[in-house]
């Protein structure tokens, strides 16, 4: 069997969108069972609780999870409000100790999912287990890293799979702590439809502020559900305060939210002449992108021919602030062009760097 064989029909005992919800971390009884009770009483479509019980810091010395006595607390969660149950496993131990626990659902984090070995390691612990098992996006934008998990996991018999979607890290300023890259993840539902995603927008957003914008962007695009850090207190959380939200104002971004139909019928011909126009322009953007590459070659041989550096920051600076003119002038994001003039900027230092070495 492979990714694209599994039926996956578990999403289906779930209302959708599918919404997992809960403190980043648990913190105490009392912490954990106030969150349950609130987002109980709101009467939010939520059937799954999540709680960190180990949280994977970078530097020691700082919170790292109350550890295995947090499995008592999501059992109590369980059995007092009849949430499904969720946590983060990073390696053996702490899948032995939450399958003992009978916790419903297990995730593998970005920081384990990066690790080959660690995947490798908690994929034999959950050996043949009918629990369902998400992954989470490496860290570092890498879909053969996100793909190769699930591989692992599907080689000792895990077949009830899904992946969450939380963003990647990036050296550059954003308005997000992680960027969507959403590319990313839409090339990896493109490829294996039949496995359902998450959207992650509390790693995403780094902040409460866009939780909500996310989350529906998720939804427009086909993602079955979000796992959102929820708090009955957020200020006085532990772990990432800035990004948890209270099970009251969960409640109202789900009931804001809206979910796209899937379904085409009676808009194929309109939606098919847009997209013939789209596959139109996307050749000619092409055609244009060639042009472009041939005159950097001729630039490029000019350079090399009168040892002249490829990099010029003023003429860069030129184009950047012309291009920003024009996403102002035209009411398009000056984020988004300023990404495709760099990217376009880049190929043209790469194609007059392979000038300067090879001719």
């Amino acid at each position: 069997m492979n990714l694209k064989d599994l039926k996956n029909e578990w999403i289906n005992d779930f209302a959708q969108p599918m919404m997992i919800a809960g403190p980043c971390s648990a913190e105490s009884e009392a912490q954990m069972l106030e969150t349950a009770r609130r987002m109980k009483e709101t009467n939010a479509q939520v059937p799954i609780f999540r709680a960190g019980i180990w949280k994977p810091r970078t530097k020691p010395n700082g919170f790292e999870g109350v550890g295995v006595i947090g499995l008592n607390w999501l059992k109590k969660v369980k059995e007092e409000y009849g949430f499904k149950t969720a946590t983060e496993v990073a390696n053996a131990h702490h899948v032995f100790a939450a399958l003992e626990a009978d916790v419903d659902i297990l995730w593998i984090g970005a920081r384990s999912t990066v690790n080959p070995f660690t995947v490798q390691e908690i994929a034999q612990a959950l050996r043949g287990t009918d629990k369902i098992v998400l992954v989470k996006n490496p860290v570092n934008p890498d879909l053969a890293l996100w793909i190769g998990a699930l591989e692992r996991l599907l080689g000792q018999g895990i077949t009830n799979l899904g992946v969450i979607h939380r963003g990647f890290s990036t050296y550059q300023k954003t308005k997000y702590r992680n960027n969507p890259n959403w590319q990313i993840a839409l090339d990896f539902k493109s490829q294996f439809p039949n496995i359902p995603m998450l959207i992650d927008p509390s790693h995403i957003c780094g902040n409460r502020t866009g939780l909500a914008d996310i989350t529906q962007e998720a939804l427009n695009v086909g993602y079955q559900g979000a796992i959102i850090e929820t708090h009955c207190n957020p200020d006085e959380a532990w772990s990432d305060a800035s990004q948890q939200i209270t099970p009251e104002v969960l409640a109202e971004l789900i009931g804001n939210l809206k979910v796209r139909n899937t379904d085409l019928a009676g808009f194929e011909g309109e939606m098919g002449r847009h997209r013939t126009l789209i596959s139109d322009l996307d050749f000619q953007l092409i055609e244009l992108l060639s042009q472009r590459m041939k005159i950097s070659e001729k630039i490029g041989k000019l350079k090399k021919e009168n040892d002249i550096a490829i990099f010029q920051p003023e003429r860069w600076k030129v184009i950047t602030e012309y291009a920003i003119q024009k996403a102002v002038e035209t009411g398009m994001s000056q984020e988004f062009i300023e990404k495709v003039f760099k990217a376009i900027h880049e190929e043209s230092i790469e194609v007059q760097n392979n000038i300067m070495i090879n001719r």
